[in-house]
């Protein structure tokens, strides 16, 4: 599930272009879209998932059986109804912002821009992360690691490999910090770095000091970063919005870009295609 804004940033060159193709593909049955009545009046932005005929066109593609049409449709309604749907866009949002920079519009007239792989070049979904990450690596056990995404930027010869765990505030703190568990069960320093976002600077000051007492002195084995939404930046999560966390202070010294995050993980060679994001 997307929105309009979203799929402008990583596929058009503006919003009313997008909203063009997207009004056509709806009209060919491609695509299932809807809005959501807001309090006070007024509607959201449109959100868009894949419709039958588009369904039908990926399994061919994929040489894959077709879902039924009632089952799909099942799948709609429970998605524009889930009550974690702000959730799943949320997290979307925050992989689109890095995304958008691989977008070749946006360097259309830049000649400047000579690294065509830089920007985000992986975006695991939540159920794609379920299923990669269920087993500890070593010992074959289960760990239920459920992030809400993992993710690779890479810029200036460097690869940042996360874990996303994307705060709405739903969840108590300490739930939130309980999370950790799983993660050090799992070789998780040896995959990727893990990130917070949370929706204001308040929370995350005070996740830092949750954090700080659930950890009680000993090292977590984890490269830990936090973000508040409200520290908003052109280049969103990509920009200096990070703040490192460690276990000997939770205060705020400096913010860093996502590029300038420690580096965890293997080291991928990858071609240079100019699309998008790939796995």
């Amino acid at each position: 599930m997307l929105t309009t804004d979203q799929i402008a940033a990583l596929e058009f060159t503006s919003t009313r272009r997008a909203q063009d193709r997207l009004r056509k593909l709806r009209e060919m049955g491609m695509l299932f879209a809807f809005r959501e009545s807001l309090y006070g009046g007024g509607t959201s932005q449109t959100r868009h998932a894949l419709g039958y005929l588009g369904a039908r066109l990926i399994a061919a593609q994929r040489a894959e059986k077709p879902p039924a049409p009632g089952a799909h449709a099942l799948v709609l309604e429970r998605l524009a109804c889930s009550p974690t749907l702000a959730h799943r866009l949320g997290v979307n949002d925050f992989f689109c912002a890095p995304a958008a920079h691989r977008n070749p519009a946006r360097h259309h007239h830049d000649t400047a821009y000579t690294d065509p792989v830089a920007g985000l070049t992986q975006w695991w979904s939540e159920r794609q992360c379920a299923d990669c990450f269920r087993l500890d690596l070593y010992s074959g056990e289960t760990v239920g690691l459920r992030p809400d995404g993992y993710g690779c930027w890479e810029q200036r010869d460097r690869a940042v490999r996360f874990f996303l765990e994307y705060d709405t505030g739903t969840e108590s703190l300490t739930t939130l910090t309980g999370k950790l568990a799983a993660y050090q069960r799992f070789p998780t320093d040896e995959l990727g770095i893990l990130l917070f976002s949370v929706h204001s600077s308040r929370r995350e000051t005070a996740l830092r000091a949750v954090l700080h007492r659930a950890v009680s002195g000993h090292h977590p084995d984890i490269a830990i970063a936090t973000t508040a939404r409200d520290h908003s930046h052109p280049d969103g999560p990509a920009g200096p919005v990070w703040a490192l966390w460690t276990p000997h202070s939770d205060t705020l010294i400096q913010r860093l870009c996502l590029a300038d995050l420690p580096e965890r993980g293997p080291r991928l060679t990858h071609h240079t295609e100019t699309g998008q994001p790939y796995n």
